[in-house]
Formats: C-alpha cells, sequence, structure tokens
C-alpha cells in the first residue's frame, strides 16, 4: 500500500483517508480513528487548507506509520474453506454497537456441513463517527441497529445464498426493549427507527452479546493498528463455533419499559370529577369560560330601576318607537 505525502491539513487529510479503497469495510476499525480526527478538526473550525496543530499532527502521523504496516495484510477471499463437505446451514450474523464517538455493525457468515464443521467467515462491516450533534447512547445504539437490519437487506441481495437463519446481536438491552415493545408509543426518533427494524427483521431474530464479545464494539470506537490486528474483527467471537444450545440466552425484562424513560411519550388522562356529569373547570363550568350578559328588553318598554320600577320613557324614547312602529 503506498500512501502519496500531502500536507497535514484538512484537505490532505481527508484526501489521504479517501485514497483507501476498502469497499469490504475488512479495516473499518482502523480508518474510523482518522475519521474521528477530521472529526475533531471540524469541531475546532480550522479551514481546509490551515496546517493543524502539533496535538493533532502527532496523532495523524501516527494513523499514516500504522497505514503502511498494513502493507502485507490479507485475507481469505473464498468464503468456504477447502475440503469443507458441502454445506448443510449458512446463516447471516450481524452485530452492532455504539459509543460517543462512533457507531458501527459488522456481518460475519457461519456455515456448517454433515460433520458438524462450522466455519465463520466476515463477509462485511461499516463504522461510522457519531453526529456532531450530542445524542444519547441508546439513541447511538438504535441507530447502530437500524444501520445492522439495513446491511442486512443489502447482503442478501448480493451473496445469492439460501440462508437457513438470521440473527441480529447487540449489547443495549435499550435497544432490545425497544424492539419488543408492543404497548408503548415513542417520540418520533425512536419510532422511525423502530419501524424500519420491524419492517426488515423480526424481533425473535434480536439477541443479547455481552460487551465483550461484541465485535462491533471495535467499529464504534476505532483501533490503531496493532491492536487491530489481535481483535476479533476478522474472526467474530469464538461462541459462534460452538453449537447453538450452548449459547447465552437473555430474555428477562426485555418487555418491560421504565415508566421514567426519556423516549416514552407521556400519556395524558382526563378524569371526570365525582358527583358531577361532566369534568368542571377552575370557572365552575364544563372547562369553558361563558360570558353571560342581560338581554335587552322588548320594544315598547322602559328600562327597569334596581327596585323593579319602570323608568319613565324621554322624549328620544317615544321618538325611536313611533318610529319603529311606521316601519312595521
Amino acid at each position: 500500500m503506498t500512501i502519496r505525502c500531502r500536507p497535514a491539513t484538512r484537505r490532505g487529510i481527508l484526501s489521504t483517508v479517501s485514497s483507501v479503497y476498502d469497499p469490504l469495510g475488512l479495516l473499518s476499525p482502523f480508518i474510523l480513528k482518522a475519521k474521528q480526527l477530521l472529526q475533531e478538526l471540524c469541531k475546532s473550525m480550522y479551514g481546509w487548507d490551515h496546517v493543524i496543530p502539533q496535538e493533532f499532527a502527532k496523532a495523524w502521523q501516527r494513523w499514516v506509520n500504522e497505514l503502511n504496516m498494513l502493507h502485507d495484510f490479507q485475507v481469505p477471499r473464498c468464503m468456504k474453506p477447502e475440503n469443507f463437505d458441502p454445506v448443510e446451514t449458512a446463516e447471516l450474523h450481524h452485530f452492532c454497537d455504539a459509543s460517543e464517538s462512533g457507531y458501527g455493525t459488522v456481518s460475519y457468515l457461519r456455515l456448517s456441513n454433515h460433520q458438524g464443521q462450522i466455519h465463520i467467515c466476515f463477509i462485511f462491516g461499516k463504522a461510522r463517527v457519531a453526529p456532531l450533534k450530542q445524542m444519547t447512547i441508546p439513541r447511538l445504539e438504535l441507530t447502530a441497529a437500524t444501520l445492522a437490519v439495513k446491511v442486512d437487506r443489502m447482503l442478501k441481495k448480493e451473496l445469492h445464498l439460501p440462508l437457513s437463519d438470521l440473527t441480529f446481536w447487540t449489547d443495549s438491552t435499550s435497544v432490545l426493549k425497544y424492539i419488543h415493545n408492543q404497548t408503548k408509543r415513542f417520540h418520533t426518533f425512536v419510532s422511525n427507527r423502530i419501524a424500519i427494524i420491524h419492517d426488515l427483521s423480526h424481533t425473535s431474530q434480536w439477541r443479547y452479546v455481552s460487551s465483550k464479545v461484541n465485535p462491533a464494539d471495535d467499529a464504534a470506537r476505532g483501533l490503531y493498528v496493532e491492536s487491530f490486528l489481535r481483535s476479533k474483527w476478522l474472526t467474530g467471537p469464538e461462541y459462534l463455533n460452538r453449537e447453538k444450545r450452548t449459547w447465552l440466552k437473555h430474555t428477562e425484562g426485555l418487555k418491560e419499559i421504565p415508566a421514567n424513560d426519556p423516549e416514552v411519550r407521556k400519556e395524558i388522562t382526563a378524569v371526570p370529577k365525582l358527583g358531577s356529569d361532566r369534568p368542571r373547570g377552575p370557572e365552575g363550568s364544563a372547562g369553558i369560560k361563558v360570558r353571560r350578559r342581560a338581554l335587552a328588553p322588548p320594544p315598547g318598554e322602559g328600562k327597569k330601576t334596581e327596585k323593579g320600577d319602570r323608568k319613565p320613557e324621554t322624549l328620544g324614547d317615544q321618538t325611536k318607537r313611533k318610529q319603529r312602529t311606521k316601519g312595521d
């Protein structure tokens, strides 16, 4: 891998990162480190051609040096190893995770044959930086889950394999509760993404995985080369090589969402007051202010005083009454 020397500016860094051709996302955790550096420069409002300060320059130079270390990096191209008997089952397993600085997903193909042999193959990975607008971790985790189902839709179109099963793994119990929920109503951000997840997957396909063995954690935080070469990013978690009955299950409380969850819409219920036919407001009426006005006396009648006596007609009142009579 040959990297052209470019100036240590935002423009030069972006040009270098974009020149790394990695359509399958094999190096996604490592490339994420450079993308996070670009985001920090963007937050600091550095110009496109301004030389970056020393603190950022050291991190950038380290990334470039480690990129040259991947000159001999190789992965097997064939998804099925040699001398592997005819495939009995083929499954896709998608892992997703998020952190304050990024989120991502990684997918593996799990093959098994009649002899009980199991082979795990890396298929696709994607890592993205977190949005500049600060978001809560549950929302980022839900965004990663939405990315996972979209990747699944793409892979099913491209692989042309008879898949026997699909499984989505996340270490966020909040996301699992949102997905399994059938009663609560959420705010727009969550409800839109839950709708996509329900449309592209089934709730029974979602399972819990511990954060310690979740390979998508590498796509959420990023890795330098030394850690990347030792990670489980390309091989997947070890438990996928074992029989399914040995996999841990976590199903307790997945349908119970706390009442104080900030993503749940508040429900407002109007309760009528006891002893009244309809709810009454603060004005003593049914919550509606009614303006009362006195009716005008019939034509020909004088105005009454407070004591109930008729007030004598004036000359003007008599003239108006005569005109009204002629008009009739």
